[in-house]
């Protein structure tokens, strides 16, 4: 039979996602954890694979076992016992056992969260920038991004992929308190490409890089003519989107 967990984490203490060799990943440990509670040797596939550091208030994995679990609320409960405090499970649900948490995603939702001012409180979930930025010019860049599909520029290189292709449902900045919030959506991202599009669109957003010269960024496939990535604590997995 295959379940879904759906979890959430703080990513800081973790090299990402996907477990690592020597280096702890939200992956590995709820294997271990999942693990030890079925008293038998467990692997999870996760919907989507967050890099170092990034957050997730929303994350699904599934798994499978031969027979039918039989108190999945008491095995929500054990696993939250022995997690780490900055992993939480939040439901496991019967699936069909064709489903799969990567593929059958229809969307990803990021936010990247930035502060004009230091906080303390809000260090390890934003990106402190205290440079003004033009607010409007950049929601005009968000509107460019959704006239384009290949997205290579934004990409990590040597990443193995079939195509570079994504489809941007929305992608826009908005003033929320002391923060600066950008979301994207789109049915698959690809390494890295949120931080870098964050990074490009700062160099909109400051005067260094005009919107015509955005657009050209993208049409050039060329990630070394893209903008730098911005760092890792200000970006969350918000939310997965299924049928």
């Amino acid at each position: 039979m295959r379940y879904l967990i759906e979890c959430s984490y703080k990513g800081t203490a973790f090299h990402g996602w996907q477990v690592q060799d020597n280096a702890p990943s939200v992956q590995g440990h709820i294997e271990k954890a999942l693990s030890t509670l079925m008293r038998q040797e467990m692997q999870i596939v996760g919907s989507s694979r967050t890099d170092a550091g990034v957050h997730a208030y929303q994350q699904f994995a599934h798994f499978d076992v031969d027979a039918p679990l039989n108190n999945i609320d008491k095995l929500v409960y054990a696993m939250n016992g022995i997690l780490p405090k900055d992993i939480a499970i939040q439901q496991i649900k019967v699936v069909p056992d064709e489903f799969h948490s990567r593929f059958d995603a229809m969307h990803r939702r990021y936010l990247y969260r930035i502060s004009p001012q230091k906080t303390p409180f809000w260090q390890d979930f934003s990106y402190f920038y205290k440079v003004p930025l033009d607010i409007n010019l950049m929601n005009r860049a968000g509107e460019v991004l959704k006239n384009h599909i290949d997205f290579q520029c934004f990409s990590k290189v040597h990443t193995d992929v079939a195509t570079f292709n994504c489809t941007i449902e929305l992608a826009f900045w908005e003033q929320q308190d002391q923060f600066l919030l950008f979301h994207i959506k789109a049915d698959r991202f690809l390494r890295g490409m949120v931080r870098a599009i964050v990074g490009t669109m700062l160099e909109v957003g400051t005067g260094k890089l005009s919107l015509s010269g955005f657009e050209a960024i993208i049409l050039s496939k060329s990630r070394q003519k893209a903008g730098r990535a911005v760092p890792a604590e200000g970006l969350t997995l918000v939310e997965v989107g299924y049928p």
